[in-house]
């Protein structure tokens, strides 16, 4: 009896707008390329782990639905945050797993997440190969943070980045029609650890009718609250409101997270890292105190990983794109690599799928370059603003009904 061909996704890591544009280019070209059975890892790794998955075709049923899913924010799979141990820590949960791979006949795993879920890529090809198993491991790129080693971007940076920089206008919009006879301070908290990317997505927002945020500040650059106040104190001799966009994760001289100053970060996830939040409302109050103004915080918090209703499109073609190159490198023999976007041409812009070694990209976090951030460290360059803004070009119109975004809803029946 012939061995069945099957296939096997799994979504990990914070949600964004287009990590279901990924699955569903492993869905499709799974498919086209012949694989029996495409299954879906229920919340990544730890629900394999409790033998947690769905045959996909119980849950795409045609081409609609493939649309909806790529209209579809946040992990349709359900996500998770869990570290595999070191081979050496455990090697009886690997043995669990490759289990559970060849009894359901497994050829090939591929998972959609960050430089976390990279780590998972890493080990698993590595005992398969050390243990004779046939499996590969190929990892599709997911991360709005932008700091994936070796990939020009991310699908789900693009979106994010569209977001923020639109909600920016809006919130300069709202804080000028509120300034008369008084002066107002606006402090915009953006996510991206320790990599600025998504911050300075923020100068975005600086268009012919808007001038953008005043201050941007990234967490590549030690930050320094007495010059901070001053420059705001400068702004606000010629201009009555100020708006400044940081970094969820911008960090004193000393090493603490601004967040910190707070009582903020105290919670530590598997991975090590520490929950940033409040940054913006820390500053906030900061500047309110020493300068006697209104001065408030906003945090986009979640609303910027899964805003699928401002969703780039060049962003939702590029994660499909990705989603369906892993599948077509598994089937081509290929094993523990990651597949990248290439940057092929500025103007007009294009791009296509290359495909890298996974132990180069785990582990390893891609920061904004020192060069694009002016001398101060309280703006981006030109460079910046040219790399990232055609990425956030295009539109993808959500399914409406009854005047809301319809999405596809995992059915677990």
């Amino acid at each position: 009896m012939e061995k069945k061909r099957n296939i096997i996704v799994g979504q990990s890591g914070g949600p964004t707008s287009v990590i279901n544009s990924s699955l569903a280019g492993v869905y499709k070209t799974a498919r086209e390329r012949g694989f029996h059975r495409v299954y879906g890892m229920l919340h990544g790794i730890q629900g394999f782990l409790d033998e947690q998955y769905v045959d996909l075709s119980t849950q795409i049923h045609s081409d609609m639905d493939i649309e909806l899913l790529k209209r579809t924010p946040s992990a349709f799979l359900g996500s998770c945050r869990f570290k595999l141990p070191e081979i050496h820590e455990n090697p009886e949960i690997y043995e669990k797993i490759f289990q559970i791979l060849d009894k359901l006949e497994i050829e090939a795993f591929i998972y959609i997440g960050g430089n976390d879920s990279m780590d998972t890529i890493k080990k698993l090809s590595d005992y398969a190969i050390v243990k004779g198993h046939e499996q590969k491991f190929l990892g599709v790129p997911k991360t709005i943070d932008n700091d994936l080693a070796l990939t020009d971007h991310t699908p789900g940076f693009g979106s994010a980045a569209k977001y923020i920089a639109a909600s920016t206008k809006e919130v300069i919009r709202d804080a000028l029609g509120l300034t008369y006879n008084k002066e107002m301070i606006t402090v915009i908290e953006v996510m991206g650890r320790n990599a600025g990317w998504l911050t300075g997505a923020t100068a975005l927002a600086r268009t012919e009718e808007c001038e953008g945020p005043d201050l941007i500040y990234l967490p590549e650059v030690a930050f320094d609250i007495e010059k901070f106040l001053k420059k705001t104190k400068e702004l606000l001799q010629t201009k009555k409101t100020v708006t400044i966009a940081v970094s969820e994760g911008i960090k004193l001289a000393d090493g603490r997270y601004v967040c910190e100053l707070s009582g903020g970060a105290d919670y530590v996830d598997a991975f090590g890292h520490k929950q940033l939040q409040g940054t913006a409302a820390y500053l906030a109050g900061y500047l309110g105190a020493e300068i006697g103004c209104k001065a408030r915080s906003i945090e986009f918090s979640t609303l910027q990983r899964s805003a699928s209703h401002m969703a780039s499109r060049v962003d939702v073609d590029e994660a499909f794109m990705v989603g369906g190159a892993a599948v077509k490198a598994a089937d081509e023999g290929d094993t523990g690599k990651m597949v990248v976007i290439d940057r092929k041409s500025d103007d007009p812009y294009m791009s296509a799928a290359g495909i890298y070694d996974v132990h180069r990209i785990a582990n390893n976090e891609k920061l904004v370059p020192r060069s694009w951030i002016n001398k101060e460290g309280n703006y981006v360059s030109e460079e910046f603003i040219n790399y990232i803004e055609p990425l956030i070009q295009g539109d993808y119109q959500p399914f409406m009904v009854n005047g809301l975004p319809q999405h596809l809803v995992l059915d677990k029946k």
